[in-house]
């Protein structure tokens, strides 16, 4: 079964279904107290997520059809797209939607985050300079312009205030590079630079020291610690099964509106119970599997630097969230990749998850298969002939 040349295209099809299938159905369960809170109906953000859910699975369904020459036509187009959108949250066109990060772009009814859409951007555009660069990459000056396309995107969202997401962008890159097998030495000496600029930014920026003062003693503000401390209550209220989809009890006070996005994984585990929360974990881990054999069996150097870096993208982000909602980590502000609520989140991870299944479907033996399926059709039937005797 694990040779089936169509393997790999199949359990990334249907993880992700079923990823996004869990998620439609956390979003109405998750987010239907706090839309109630904001007089918006029961129904305001699933329904959105939905709508974002159909955006998403058709942007999967074009990408997983794209050759290698039309990705690397799209990677520049949507890294320019998305540095533009990224530099338009600085105008009057930014919003913080009520986060308190200016990350967000108002376009009348429509509420886009840019740099969603601008970790995809920068992992296209990263496996396309260094595919196409390999002998080059000893040198310190294309080094720094590689370095340099994940710089600008990374220093916009730090701007914007969204310290999280250029933590998983800067994850990326340190990933991209080691699965491209960049000198060690480049790979340390970046990460220790990227260790010291956090570590600054961290200290000097009080509710972000406030995170980290709240994770080692959450005794010290009961009021500030509310959500994790509510995390963890509503997964040991969970049990094995659960308390059944929508009897969530946190989700209407101590998580309020980090039930939808930052602590989802909380709600899942107190409706679905361990037996629920071991499930999705078995799909991100089938997800990524599928993923790292793509990367292994990738002929070309592009598909391959891609498709390592997609999976290892959902990996760093799904560890991160879950790691939060478990009191395991500090609050960082990161979504479940297919299940928080979040329309340019949920776009952006199943066009990624399409473009991981067009790098499965030209996997040699995927290839071979196709082309041998065509060779030996069912034989075509041109002529009747009747040999019977007729009187």
């Amino acid at each position: 079964m694990l040779s089936a040349p169509m393997l790999d295209q199949y359990v990334i099809l249907v993880t992700t279904i079923l990823l996004a299938g869990v998620g439609a159905l956390m979003s109405l369960s998750s987010s239907s107290v706090y839309a109630q809170s904001l007089n918006l109906g029961p129904y305001y953000f699933a329904l959105r997520q939905l709508l974002f859910l159909a955006i998403g699975g058709v942007g999967a369904l074009v990408a997983a059809r794209l050759g290698e020459r039309l990705l690397r036509g799209f990677g520049w187009v949507a890294y320019c797209g998305a540095v533009l959108m990224l530099l338009l949250v600085f105008t009057p066109l930014g919003s913080d939607a009520g986060k308190g990060n200016r990350s967000w772009l108002a376009l009348g009814p429509v509420t886009l985050q840019p740099s969603e859409f601008a970790k995809l951007a920068a992992i296209l555009v990263g496996s396309i300079y260094l595919a196409a660069r390999r002998e080059d990459l000893g040198q310190f000056r294309h080094l720094a312009i590689y370095l340099g396309l994940y710089g600008v995107v990374i220093v916009m969202v730090v701007a914007q205030g969204d310290l999280g997401t250029a933590l998983i962008i800067g994850a990326v890159l340190i990933a991209q590079m080691w699965a491209f097998g960049i000198r060690k030495r480049y790979i340390v000496g970046l990460l220790a630079a990227a260790g010291a600029v956090v570590a600054a930014a961290v200290v000097t920026t009080p509710y972000r020291m406030q995170r980290i003062t709240l994770f080692l003693h959450p005794e010290a503000d009961p009021e500030g610690s509310q959500q994790p401390l509510s995390a963890i209550y509503a997964l040991a209220t969970g049990g094995w099964w659960g308390t059944g989809i929508g009897g969530s009890r946190q989700k209407w006070g101590g998580l309020y509106d980090g039930a939808q996005n930052d602590f989802v994984f909380a709600v899942l585990g107190e409706e679905m119970g361990l037996v629920g929360t071991l499930a999705v974990l078995a799909l991100f881990t089938l997800l990524v599997w599928a993923g790292i054999r793509v990367a292994m069996r990738s002929r070309s150097q592009f598909r391959r630097i891609l498709a390592a870096t997609i999976t290892a993208w959902t990996a760093i982000q799904a560890m991160l969230n879950i790691g939060v909602a478990m009191k395991l980590l500090p609050v960082v502000g990161v979504p479940l990749p297919f299940i928080s609520i979040g329309g340019s989140a949920l776009i952006a991870n199943l066009v990624a998850s399409g473009i991981l299944l067009s790098c499965a479907r030209h996997e040699p033996a995927a290839e071979e298969y196709r082309d041998a399926s065509r060779r030996s059709g069912p034989p075509r039937v041109t002529t009747v002939v009747d040999g019977g005797r007729r009187e």
